[in-house]
């Protein structure tokens, strides 16, 4: 879908109401990757949120397809899955035009996603390239602490976790959490049985990507 004026308009006008009102969607996507893994962790950060950084997200999110003019009206829009990954061109355009216009998308492995991410990623960006965030960046460095960059939650390959970032005029547009499934650190406790102190860290980085997101 190409941006007309008439969807810079609208997208022009619902950026009021995303000053205003606050809100997470889930990516939904084709390919066949499990687009709808994780189904506790957003709103799990988001309440964590609502009472750690003093957002106001709604708690319940809505799923919304890459080509669709829905997600214009999201400020944060995020994406996770195990498998493959497929934009058609129009969802590439989409997306792409989603971003340039202040729209923001994280990206989580959750463990399978990353090669088939990278070559759809050409297609929205194909003059960028995903660049290491360093650990000093503000990302790292909100209300949460994290010295040592993206926190590792979840062991896979024995990889170290990375933050990944594509930026337009100096702005992040998109993070991709890889090696370190944030998202899992998300999900109720019951479902990973992670230690606490793993779930706070996974929260806690979550919260800063937010802060970042909404405040910057």
């Amino acid at each position: 879908m190409r941006l007309t004026l008439f969807n810079i308009l609208l997208f022009v006008l619902l950026a009021g109401n995303i000053s205003y009102s606050q809100e997470i969607a889930i990516l939904k996507y084709g390919g066949g990757g499990d687009w709808y893994s994780n189904p506790t962790a957003i709103p799990n950060l988001i309440r964590f949120c609502n009472q750690n950084i003093s957002t106001r997200i709604k708690t319940r999110t809505q799923n919304v397809e890459v080509g669709s003019i829905d997600i214009f009206q999201y400020p944060f829009i995020h994406m996770t899955g195990h498998g493959n990954v497929f934009f058609s061109k129009d969802e590439a355009d989409n997306l792409r035009n989603y971003l340039l216009s202040g729209g923001f998308i994280h990206i989580d492995d959750n463990y399978g996603m990353e090669p088939f991410l990278r070559k759809e990623l050409k297609k929205v960006f194909p003059n960028k390239e995903l660049i290491e965030l360093s650990n000093n960046h503000p990302i790292f460095n909100q209300k949460f602490k994290f010295p040592n960059g993206l926190p590792k939650i979840h062991e896979h390959d024995g990889k170290r976790p990375q933050a990944l970032g594509i930026f337009h005029e100096e702005r992040l547009v998109l993070l991709f959490t890889f090696e370190s499934d944030l998202g899992d650190g998300w999900e109720n406790p019951e479902i990973h049985n992670d230690p606490e102190e793993v779930r706070l860290k996974a929260l806690r980085m979550g919260a800063n990507i937010v802060q970042y997101v909404f405040e910057n």
